[in-house]
């Protein structure tokens, strides 16, 4: 960055909701190093990201978030002024002089508080559940719950998961030589972002350009601005390039989280145990700011029971605004909470029934007569023979976790299956474009890279088709990740290899056929140039059949490509303490063609691990504690398994790029679920909210323990109940580990 780059500090809240009565940066103006205190009154534009509402049923008008906050606070962590100076030392200092008065407001910090009557609207004006969502597959339920052998009726709650990256969020922005304001940041959708922010900024689009700094993992929190407008704000203030690092407190709490999820579910089965009707009903806390929000909540309706033969379905759905975190896209996006509801119910399910989980989901699966719950056929039947290849070790683990099973340790083995889509629900596209030059061709997309490796999957895709022509990967050049080139859409949603892939494929098979000679052979860059051929192709693919799901019925067919998992966790239960600890997992997967190995490989490892954290240890909910990597309950090395062990099915895609589909949401979809029906295979007691810290399993140890018939008529020994001290919400981790 230039000499007078300034470096930016936030004012941030420290309350979670509050009206703002004035702002006073007089006092911080005069600090060393200060140029400029910009709040609100700065901002040329709407001051507002839009959350892109187009939803009809939506009570609001999705420009709830502002850049600046003027009138009210929304949550801990809202930006309310911006201090620029020579330096960041000199920036954090002055920020803590900014004087803001606040008239506090009641807070409320979950759906069940926000949901409650006498709730106040926590944006005046729109009803804290602001979406409602209905599912309405074949004949009515009542019925079939009603006459059924065997039902099934919980709630799960999924917790605010935070994506805990160890990569600082961190941008730049300049007004470039041509006036245009010039945005790089950790964005994975750069063209998104630009729709999300321009009306805000209150600049025309052709004077913004954002570009993609690849700076490693983001697990979808960048799918959403983080810092984007206010980098943009800054610069158009002050007139000079800025620069904005967040520290990791700052990462945890004021970037976004994986929504809440609150879900009640009927799950009801006939004498032979086949599943005839299914009643749901949930709300997602989705934090203050509605960006995706009603998304998230078409996510349940699609996901809640999938992968089973069920053909009658009736649920009912709300977003809910909190004063919590903001929800935001993470990996695997609405099916954790899908997934842990009735993963868990059909496991319950079976058990009534007398019946293995294992048989028991064997023979509900997909078959050729089944639907999704949103009525759409499945593209693959691939989900029996992922059981196929699963039973002999899912009898393995059985016996195993027998034999080592000790009164001090008990071992059990749980199942679980997920689904997800690539795309984003309905009509979806991806444009790319190459170029042949005297060097080679140049490949240009906006595949963005969040650690997935989205330049080799660019670099791979357009080799397999150019490599006809005699090309090597060292002549393909690759431009990416800029608002001036071909829109590929966000890397989101497991969509980047189906529709950037196709895209870029599409891309290069018109450049190889232009250069194809009568004979056979290709022309070289002098022939088509000589020949008067274009150089230049753009190529475009779009999920045309794909169409969005009603939000009266959640019936619609929303992704192209489907990725199905099954999941087969070994875990471990300390008896006396209730820590669980998964100290084996298996899982099969069927991803398509597999393009690379090594990194589908990676990507399953990691959702794995991530899937432990969420099962285990993380959450972020406690604003004092919640606030550094080890009290989020990040897992150590020591807590992941290094005996996973991965069986592919390659069953090849119609509409995936030379037959793949994509991977990086299936590893996260449902191992969480799977490791509590294993710790109830090991010891008894059912948790139906994660994380299962130690101190909720103990807990429930404790209580079954108390419930058991006192030997020789003597009653039972007193106990006291398991608590938690004040700080003790999270994993204690051993001495050992340091």
């Amino acid at each position: 960055m230039p000499e007078n780059t300034l470096r930016l500090a936030l004012v941030q809240a420290k309350v979670s909701h509050a009206i703002i009565k004035s702002i006073d940066g007089s006092e911080a103006e005069q600090m060393p190093g200060v140029v400029q205190v910009i709040t609100w009154r700065d901002v040329k534009g709407k001051n507002a990201i839009t959350g892109l509402i187009t939803f009809p049923t939506n009570k609001g008008d999705g420009w709830d978030r502002p850049i600046l906050c003027k009138e009210k606070v929304f949550q801990f962590g809202d930006a309310i002024a911006i201090v620029a100076a020579d330096t960041e030392e000199h920036a954090r200092a002055a920020a803590e002089k900014v004087k803001v008065e606040l008239e506090v407001l009641p807070a409320y910090m979950s759906g069940f508080a926000a949901l409650a009557p006498d709730a106040m609207e926590i944006h005046p004006g729109t009803p804290n559940a602001y979406y409602e969502q209905g599912v309405v597959k074949g004949a009515e339920t009542k019925p079939h719950i009603d006459g059924a052998k065997a039902v099934v009726d919980i709630t799960t709650y999924c917790s605010r998961q935070p994506h805990l990256h160890l990569e600082p969020d961190c941008g730049v922005a300049y007004i470039d030589d041509d006036g245009v304001l010039t945005i790089q940041s950790k964005s994975i959708g750069v063209h998104l972002h630009h729709a999300m922010i321009c009306p805000g900024l209150g600049v025309p689009p052709e004077k913004l350009r954002l570009i993609q700094n690849a700076a490693g993992g983001t697990f979808g929190y960048k799918f959403s601005p983080t810092m984007e407008a206010l980098l943009g704000v800054a610069a158009l203030a002050t007139g000079k390039p800025v620069s904005l690092v967040y520290n990791q407190f700052q990462n945890i709490t004021y970037t976004g989280k994986r929504s809440p999820g609150n879900v009640n579910i009927k799950l009801a089965c006939d004498e032979k145990g086949k599943l005839t009707a299914m009643e749901t009903d949930w709300w997602i806390d989705h934090g203050p700011y509605s960006e995706f929000g009603d998304l998230l909540t078409v996510r349940q309706a699609q996901f809640i029971g999938a992968g089973y033969h069920l053909e009658n379905i009736r649920g009912h759905g709300r977003t809910v605004a909190t004063n919590h975190a903001w929800g935001s896209a993470f990996r695997a996006y609405g099916s954790p909470q899908s997934f842990l509801a009735s993963e868990i119910a059909i496991d319950m399910l079976a058990e009534k029934m007398g019946e293995d989980p294992f048989e028991f989901r064997y023979k509900n699966l997909y078959n050729e007569n089944s639907t999704t719950p949103t009525g759409q056929k499945p593209d693959v039947l691939v989900l029996a023979k992922l059981f196929d290849m699963i039973r002999p070790k899912y009898q393995e683990a059985k016996k195993r976790c027998a034999q080592l099973s000790t009164p001090e340790k008990k071992r059990g083995v749980g199942l679980s299956l997920g689904i997800y889509g690539c795309g984003l629900d309905g009509p979806d596209s991806s444009e790319a474009r190459v170029e042949m030059t005297p060097e080679g061709v140049t490949v240009y997309n906006a595949w963005e890279d969040h650690g997935q490796g989205a330049d080799l999957g660019t670099l791979t895709m357009a080799h397999e088709v150019l490599r006809k022509a005699g090309y090597k990967p060292t002549q393909i050049k690759l431009v990416m990740n800029d608002t001036t080139l071909p829109n590929s859409g966000p890397a989101g949603g497991s969509r980047s290899n189906v529709f950037a892939g196709n895209a870029t494929r599409i891309a290069a098979e018109m450049l190889l056929n232009a250069m194809k000679k009568p004979d056979g052979n290709y022309r070289t860059y002098a022939e088509m140039v000589a020949g008067n051929i274009p150089l230049v192709y753009d190529g475009k693919w779009a999920a045309a059949d794909c169409t969005a799901c009603s939000s009266e019925t959640g019936q619609g067919n929303p992704f192209p490509v489907y990725m199905y998992e099954v999941f087969m966790p070994e875990v471990e239960v300390d008896m006396e303490s209730g820590e669980a600890k998964v100290v084996k997992f298996t899982t099969a997967v069927d991803v398509g063609t597999i393009i690379n190995r090594a990194t589908v490989d990676g990507q399953v490892y990691g959702g794995l691990a991530q899937g432990i954290g969420l099962a285990l240890t993380e959450d972020f909910d406690d604003l004092e504690l919640h606030t550094t990597l080890r009290d989020c309950g990040i897992p150590y090395p020591k807590d992941i398994p290094d005996d996973m062990e991965i069986l592919y099915l390659e069953t090849p895609r119609g509409d995936g790029p030379f037959g793949a589909a994509g991977i990086g949401e299936a590893p996260l979809t449902a191992p969480h679920p799977a490791i509590l029906n294993a710790i109830y295979n090991a010891c008894g007691v059912r948790i139906f909210k994660v994380p299962a810290l130690a101190e909720v399993i103990k807990k429930e140890l404790d209580a079954k323990q108390a419930q058991a018939p006192s030997p020789a008529g003597q009653g039972s020994p007193s106990q006291e109940p398991a608590t938690a001290k004040a700080e003790v919400h999270h994993r204690r981790w051993p001495l050992s580990l340091f």
